[in-house]
């Protein structure tokens, strides 16, 4: 039997709070990266989940048939069962994370569609632009 490997992702780092545009665009980025690396990731989990599900439904059928105590067949197929829910669980969490990921790239599209311009603006200027609400009374 196989250890499995210790999980590596390239999970971005924690955020400071800057907010201006052009880091708001790279954290949108980085998280559609994120998430885009974990979707292959889950879906070799998934894949291999459904295997062992099956090989454990293999499994059980040769105790039955090898003639061992019924409690060794029931413990094999329980085991079979929950790692074809396990495995159904990690489908829904690759459609989760792929609707996550266009979520972003749209939200990415949207705050360029809205900011880029005042980005532009307030970047292309000699002085520095007073902090919102400067002007509310």
């Amino acid at each position: 039997m196989t250890t499995p490997a210790p999980y590596s992702a390239q999970v971005p780092p924690p955020q400071n709070g800057d907010n201006n545009y052009n880091a708001v665009q790279d954290k949108l980025l980085a998280l559609g990266q994120a998430l885009d690396s974990a979707d292959s990731q889950l879906e070799q989990l998934q894949l291999r989940m459904k295997l062992n599900a099956q090989e454990s439904e293999n499994l059980a059928g040769h105790i039955a048939h090898a003639e061992l105590d019924a409690v060794f067949v029931e413990m094999q197929n329980a085991v079979s069962v929950a790692l074809g829910g396990a495995e159904k669980a990690v489908s829904s969490l690759v459609a989760r994370g792929r609707e996550v990921a266009a979520k972003a790239g749209e939200a990415r599209t949207t705050h360029a569609r809205l900011y880029e311009g005042l980005n532009r603006v307030r970047s292309g200027r000699r002085y520095r632009t007073p902090k919102p609400a400067f002007f509310d009374d």
